[in-house]
C-alpha cells in the first residue's frame, strides 16, 4: 500500500463525515420519522429555535477528537505530526505530545466516555422503540439500521482504551481478590473489542451517516421503509 493511501483516507473520510455532521446539527431540524430518530438527536431535546443536535453532538464529538485511535490518525494525516513512533522529528522541529494546548484537552478522554455511555443508553432505548410500531411489534428496515448501528457504536464506545483501563489496566494484580478476578474477566472482554479499535471507530461512523440519511429519504418521501409488523 502506498504511504500517502491512508492519511489520504482519514483526511477524506473525517473531513466529509465533519461537513456532513455541520450540516445535520446546525441547519436541520428534524431527525423524527416514527418510530425512527436520528442517532444526531438522541436523547431528543427541543428549546425554542435551537437545533436539536446542538444539545447532542458535544458528547460524541468530544469522545472521538480524544479517543486514541483518532488522535493517531488526525495527527499523522492532517498534521503529518508525528509522523511515525520511530521516525525522528524534522531538523528544528520538536513534538511535545499533549503538554500545550489545544492538544492537553484530550486529557478529558475518560470524562467524554462518561457523558458517551450515558448517550449509548439513549440510543439502545431507540433502537427499541425502533420495533415499535404504533404498539405492535414490527421490523422495519429501519429498525434493524438502528440495531447494527447502536452494536457498532457499544462496540466501538465499550472497547475504547479509557474503559480498558478502568475494567483493570490499573491493576498490578488479577488474581489477589475476587473483585480483581472479576476486573480481569472484563478487562479481557474490553481487550477483545480494543484490539479492532480502529475498525469498530470507522464502522460506527458510517452507521451513524447511513442511519440518519435513511432517516431524512424516509422523511422527504424518497424511499418507503419496508416493514413487517406482526
Amino acid at each position: 500500500m502506498p504511504n500517502w493511501l491512508y492519511p489520504a483516507f482519514v483526511v477524506t473520510g473525517l473531513s466529509l463525515f465533519t461537513i456532513y455532521a455541520v450540516f445535520v446539527v446546525l441547519f436541520q431540524h428534524d431527525g423524527y420519522y416514527s418510530p425512527y430518530l436520528s442517532p444526531f438527536y438522541s436523547p431528543l431535546i427541543k428549546v425554542g429555535p435551537i437545533p436539536p443536535g446542538v444539545w447532542v453532538v458535544w458528547a460524541p464529538l468530544a469522545f472521538r477528537l480524544t479517543c486514541y485511535y483518532y488522535r493517531k490518525a488526525y495527527f499523522r494525516s492532517f498534521f503529518g505530526h508525528p509522523r511515525s513512533c520511530a521516525v525522528p522529528e524534522r531538523a528544528g522541529r520538536r513534538y511535545r505530545g499533549e503538554t500545550v494546548f489545544p492538544w492537553v484537552l484530550n486529557n478529558f478522554h475518560r470524562f467524554a466516555f462518561y457523558a458517551t455511555v450515558v448517550q449509548v443508553g439513549f440510543l439502545w432505548f431507540d433502537a427499541i422503540v425502533a420495533f415499535d410500531f404504533g404498539g405492535r411489534l414490527g421490523i422495519g428496515l429501519g429498525s434493524v439500521l438502528m440495531l447494527a448501528n447502536i452494536l457498532l457504536l457499544s462496540g466501538y464506545t465499550f472497547g475504547c482504551h479509557a474503559f480498558r483501563h478502568l475494567a483493570g489496566g490499573e491493576l498490578d494484580c488479577f488474581s489477589c481478590s475476587l473483585a480483581a478476578r472479576a476486573r480481569h474477566q472484563v478487562w479481557r472482554g474490553v481487550t477483545v473489542l480494543n484490539i479492532k479499535h480502529d475498525r469498530w471507530a470507522w464502522a460506527s461512523l458510517v452507521s451513524v451517516v447511513a442511519t440518519d440519511v435513511y432517516i431524512r429519504l424516509l422523511l422527504a418521501g424518497v424511499l418507503h421503509d419496508p416493514r413487517w409488523i406482526l
